[in-house]
């Protein structure tokens, strides 16, 4: 705990088997009071893993897809009491050991969000991250500041933290099961004008680590956009209304 409030981590997993005992290690001891790991049907021993490391397992009977994951990694934080919540890759892209900088932020600064960007040191020039990713990223990036009026320094890291108050006031539950996910929870934080911040994060792109390919990419470009245009109507709804 962090000034009383209870610290979960939850972990979304798919075929992390080959990640997931480092990840597990690299987390801060005596830090996290829960770890939750929600398994989206992987075909490998991700499951049995994770329950030799003593980490409590959620297992989805289907796959589902990653935003499907998220929302039941949320709804199990929150059903077992966090006040915190911070959300870690299994595969090792991310820095276990940055959590607690993350949990810092939210309780100690009052922050509702707080993203490890791997862009605030420009890590990611030199993380191999493939060059479209890169190029769409900034490109996203630049045009979501512009759009909601921010300075962040990215929308699409996959490391991220939520104070409980944040989670029960966006409507989690109804964004996509897929990757756009991370972009609807961030457009819906902002609109409902909750504080947001950043860290700075490397970032290790690997062979074993979770990425989504260039067909995936693009879906993905696209439900930014649309997550884009959604958030322009409903701002101008608003002043129309006022």
């Amino acid at each position: 705990m962090i000034n009383n409030k209870k610290i979960i981590i939850v972990l979304p997993a798919y075929n992390a088997q080959a990640t997931l005992k480092e990840t597990f290690d690299r987390i801060p001891k005596n830090f996290a009071d829960e770890i939750i790991l929600v398994d989206d049907f992987s075909s490998d021993d991700t499951v049995k893993i994770s329950k030799e490391l003593g980490i409590k397992t959620v297992c989805h009977n289907k796959n589902l897809g990653y935003g499907a994951n998220q929302k039941t990694c949320y709804t199990e934080a929150l059903k077992n009491g966090a006040d915190v919540i911070i959300m870690l890759h299994p595969d090792g892209q991310y820095k276990p050991e940055l959590s607690i900088e993350l949990a810092n932020k939210i309780v100690l600064d009052d922050y509702d969000c707080v993203l490890a960007s791997r862009f605030l040191n420009n890590s990611a020039k030199f993380s191999k991250m493939p060059k479209y990713k890169y190029i769409a990223n900034r490109f996203l990036t630049k045009l979501q500041n512009l759009i909601f009026g921010k300075n962040l320094s990215e929308y699409h890291t996959g490391y991220r933290a939520f104070s409980k108050r944040a989670l029960e006031t966006v409507n989690f539950k109804n964004y996509s099961n897929n990757f756009v996910f991370d972009n609807e929870i961030l457009s819906d934080i902002i609109g409902h004008n909750l504080k947001i911040g950043e860290i700075p994060c490397p970032c290790i792109y690997e062979n074993v680590s979770s990425s989504i390919n260039l067909k995936n990419s693009v879906i993905y470009g696209l439900g930014v956009l649309g997550v884009s245009i959604k958030y322009i109507i409903k701002h101008l709804n608003k002043q129309e209304i006022k």
